[in-house]
């Protein structure tokens, strides 16, 4: 193999990158997030605030790849907060609703002025075409392990 590096090597050094990346941005912006928010509030008012349309806790579960009781949790808190609301389905007395508010929508505005500054600076850094040019690679991984869990 091209490099001196087995495929099995090849694999974890690409794993043991990802891995690290990700606890270190998850890191970054935690840190910069308004007191009180964590990272799966942000994302779920990220996501409700860019399809702009109610979701069932169980649609937002599958999004987020996490389990139903997890998702219930985190609704929990952001409508203790405000941040989003839940309503029955008028249909269907067993499922609910969930849409952000407009408290929802400003925190998560907030969320990305506080961290933006700091990963736009990381990408500055490293710089525009080389990001982009990683960025096919790992879209291309994500959505390989998102559709067709790996097998040996």
């Amino acid at each position: 193999m091209a490099g001196g590096r087995s495929p099995d090597r090849l694999a974890a050094s690409l794993f043991a990158e990802v891995l690290i990346t990700e606890q270190l941005s998850r890191n970054l912006i935690q840190k910069a997030l308004p007191k009180g928010m964590q990272i799966s509030h942000f994302s779920v008012l990220n996501l409700l605030a860019h399809v702009n349309e109610e979701r069932t806790p169980a649609q937002l579960a599958d999004a987020f790849h996490v389990t139903r009781g997890a998702m219930t949790n985190t609704l929990s808190r952001l409508e203790w907060a405000g941040h989003v609301h839940i309503r029955p389905d008028w249909d269907d007395a067993r499922r609910k609703f969930v849409s952000i508010s407009t408290a929802g929508r400003a925190a998560r505005d907030q969320a990305i002025s506080a961290f933006m500054p700091l990963i736009t600076g990381v990408v500055r850094d490293i710089g525009a075409d080389r990001v982009r040019g990683a960025l096919p690679v790992l879209r291309e991984l994500r959505q390989r392990l998102e559709a067709d869990p790996p097998r040996d």
